[in-house]
Formats: structure tokens, C-alpha cells, sequence
């Protein structure tokens, strides 16, 4: 009985909220050019909250869909309809990603974050990087999860790169890792401690302004899960090759 049940895939309200800017697209009712509500009021409107509502128009702002002008604010972008509605599907695509892309993309960012991060760091990129880690390490000792945590320091790591298009990219699939490492529960006790330690000697190789070993310890700090979601690939490929007579 209980393989006649399928899997109920919940939305996320960032993706509603994407789909139904591409309906008023699409239906003329928003055109190149217009204005889109304010944040607040939209986010009555939708019932969710700000964040959900400032994450949607982040991605479609990065995608070139929408444009914040000064004193004017969001605006759609002034192409045509179907090179719109063509982007917006683009971006919701990107969503579905396999797990192994999506760490593989991860990988080829964080890299290179740490690499400029350790040439560009300030005194206060320092700091923000310490008291990150420090949040970490106070969640993995009182035996809580710490995920979010772990992304909000690589996060800081980041925005010392002083990258403005590497951050975005890190905040564009930042909510996708969370979602995956809940899922698939990719971090326990050991895996946080073993990170909390690789997480310091990324640190020190920041503060000593080391490009190239810190790039080695990133690689090495993200080599657990590139193997772990490439396991995944491999066997969910398997799965779908089609069997051989012989």
C-alpha cells in the first residue's frame, strides 16, 4: 500500500514568487520597463516574508530580469517578453540541479574566494571571518546542527574576496546547499569538528596572506562531499542505464 503514496515536493516560496513575476510577464501585465511594488508590500500581498521576497528579486536582479534604479526602484528589464520569460525559466531550472553540479559549482567558487580573500583581506574581513567562526564552534559544542553557520563563514570569506559576482554566485546557491546537506545529512558530530579544524587552518593561511595554500586546504576541506556527491551521481546513473542482453 504504501509505494501507491508518491513523494510531495514542497515549493519554496522564492520559486512562487519567481513563477508568478513570470506570469504577469508573460500575460503583458508587467512590461519592460514597469515598476514592481516595494518589498514591504509585497510581502503582505504574497503572505511570506521579506527575505523570501528580497532572495526573488536578488536572483532575477543577477539574471539581468529585473533592474534597481536609483530612486526609482525595481524595475523588469527592457527586453522582450520572451527573451524574459525565456531567462525566468533559466533561473528556475538552475534549481534542480543535480547535487554533484551543484557542488562542483560550490567548489570552483570557494577556491577561488579564498585565493583573493587571502590577498585582499582587511583587518576587519579578520574579524567578521573570527566571529563567524567562533558562531560555528559554539553551535558544533553545544551538540547543535550547524549548517547555516558553516555557509555564513564561508560567506565571509567571500565578501573579503571583495568579488561583488563571486559573492552572488555564493548567494545564489547557498540556499540549495543548505536544502541538500539537510537532506541528504551530510553533517554529524564528527564531520562539524573535522570542518571546525579545517575551517581554522583555512583561516590562518587567510591571515598569512597565502593564496596558494589556502586554496590546497579549501580543496581538501570540500573533498568529502565532491566524493559523496559524486557516489550519488554515479549510482543514480546506474540506475537509469538501460540493461544489456547478452
Amino acid at each position: 500500500m504504501l509505494e501507491n503514496f508518491s513523494e510531495i515536493k514542497v515549493e519554496s516560496p522564492v520559486d512562487v514568487i519567481i513563477r508568478q513575476v513570470r506570469a504577469l510577464i508573460t500575460s503583458g501585465q508587467l512590461a519592460p520597463g514597469d515598476k514592481l511594488p516595494a518589498e514591504r508590500k509585497m510581502a503582505e500581498r504574497l503572505g511570506v516574508s521579506r527575505g523570501h521576497v528580497r532572495d526573488a528579486l536578488q536572483k532575477l536582479e543577477f539574471y539581468g530580469i529585473l533592474r534597481t534604479l536609483p530612486q526609482s526602484g525595481t524595475v523588469v528589464a527592457g527586453m522582450g517578453i520572451a527573451a524574459l520569460e525565456g531567462l525566468i525559466t533559466d533561473v528556475l531550472q538552475l534549481e534542480e540541479s543535480d547535487f554533484a553540479s551543484l557542488v562542483e559549482t560550490r567548489v570552483m567558487l570557494e577556491v577561488q574566494c579564498v585565493k583573493l580573500a587571502a590577498q585582499r583581506r582587511t583587518a576587519d574581513d579578520l574579524v567578521q571571518m573570527e566571529l563567524a567562526l567562533a558562531a560555528y564552534e559554539k553551535k558544533i559544542r553545544a551538540g547543535e546542527p550547524a549548517v547555516e553557520e558553516d555557509l555564513l563563514y564561508h560567506l565571509s570569506i567571500a565578501d573579503a574576496s571583495k568579488n561583488g559576482v563571486l559573492k552572488s554566485l555564493m548567494m545564489i546557491i547557498t540556499p540549495d546547499i543548505i536544502n541538500n546537506y539537510v537532506k541528504y545529512r551530510i553533517c554529524d558530530d564528527h564531520t562539524e569538528l573535522k570542518a571546525h579544524h579545517e575551517h581554522e587552518e583555512i583561516l590562518r593561511h587567510i591571515r598569512n596572506q597565502d593564496p596558494v595554500a589556502v586554496a590546497e586546504a579549501m580543496r581538501r576541506h570540500l573533498g568529502d562531499v565532491s566524493r559523496f556527491s559524486q557516489t550519488m551521481r554515479d549510482n543514480t546513473e546506474l540506475s537509469f542505464r538501460p540493461s544489456i542482453d547478452r
